[in-house]
Order: C-alpha cells, then structure tokens, then sequence
C-alpha cells in the first residue's frame, strides 16, 4: 500500500488589523484605561428650578374672563389657532373651563379665528 500524503489546507492571509470573530451581542474585552469618556444622554439636562406656575385668575380676582376681549384669549391660543393647556398656561381647571368657552364663543362671533386662514 502506497501511503499518500495530503497537504493541509493553506489558510487564508489575514492581516493583524482584523478583529477576531466573536458570539453575537458580546462585547470586546476593554482595559480599564481604554474606556471611552462618560457621555450625557442626548437631550437630557440637569433639572434647573423652575417657577411654580400659577393661576392669573386666582391670583388676581380683579381680571375677567370675558369673551369680548380678544386680545386677552389671544394669549390662551397658539399661533395656529389652538387653545393652549392648563399644564402650559398654568390656569387652574375652573378657569380653563371658562377660557375655553369664551375662546370658543369669540370664534362663533368672529372676534377670534379658527385658523390662520380666517384672519
């Protein structure tokens, strides 16, 4: 019998820069000085105090909520028209009852729009 030799497989060039393969989701093995620096979370800052918000109306009883005024709701309503939150206003829930209808009674009268288009 005549013994044949067979010659290994030739491996493939590979350069040193090459990673080496690794299971899925596992991380690369770091040094304790080659972390990277700490990042902040994108669009989180510190918490700065801010002013408690207050209600106009209960603080200062001589105002009126009166629908003939549209330069007053004019404040209560975005630039497209929409009638702002209690959270963003800062009006307790009574007077944005009251607000919201006067604005809503102002459009019905023409003194407010109901859209940019309608000014």
């Amino acid at each position: 019998m005549s013994e044949t030799t067979t010659s290994p497989q030739p491996k493939p060039a590979t350069s040193t820069a090459e990673a080496p393969r690794r299971a899925a989701g596992a991380r690369p093995e770091r040094s304790s000085n080659d972390r990277p620096p700490q990042r902040r979370p994108a669009g989180r800052r510190e918490r700065t105090p801010r002013r408690r918000k207050f209600c106009k109306f209960c603080a200062d009883t001589s105002l009126d909520i009166d629908h003939k005024d549209p330069d007053m709701l004019g404040r209560f309503v975005t630039d497209r028209f929409k009638i702002l939150p209690s959270r963003v206003t800062g009006t307790c829930a009574k007077h944005q009852r009251r607000i919201t209808n006067a604005i809503k009674r102002a459009r019905q009268l023409a003194l407010l729009a109901y859209t940019p288009l309608h000014k």
